[in-house]
């Protein structure tokens, strides 16, 4: 595992996060696509988030991410659909048959966290930590 770095941080903030397209629509075929794909970048790249994996999907995208902790999640995921929905509709006036409320990308979006340590490593080493208390002073 390598750790990213700030002027004062050391971090390790990795995130799979999933949206899709209004009514789930299959729409993201050929040139859109690859535009898709380009807006996304290059919006991840303004913001110091960098992209693990990402997939496209003709109706959703699936991206693996990690980024900064200055910046929130629900941020990120604010500008990335929101600057990618704003170019796609003036770059494709066709979408407008489809999406007449000049949106296009589905409310909301799913999110989990990634890392080395489970659950169950987190609860062990809790209950370990709380066994050995050598000065008697709760934590």
């Amino acid at each position: 595992m390598i750790y990213s770095t700030g002027s004062h941080t050391k971090f390790y903030h990795r995130f799979h996060v999933v949206w899709t397209t209004k009514y789930r629509y299959k729409v993201m075929r050929g040139e859109m696509r690859e535009r898709i794909r380009e807006i996304i970048i290059q919006t991840c790249q303004e913001l110091g988030v960098h992209i693990e994996k990402g997939v496209l999907s003709t109706d959703h995208v699936h991206m693996f991410i990690s980024v900064p902790p200055q910046i929130a999640l629900s941020k990120v995921m604010m500008r990335i659909k929101g600057r990618s929905s704003y170019k796609i509709q003036r770059e494709f006036p066709e979408l407008r048959k489809r999406y007449w409320g000049q949106r296009f990308w589905a409310r909301g979006f799913f999110s989990t966290t990634s890392g080395n340590v489970t659950d169950a490593v987190i609860l062990q080493y809790l209950e370990l930590h709380s066994k050995r208390e050598p000065t008697g002073v709760s934590r």
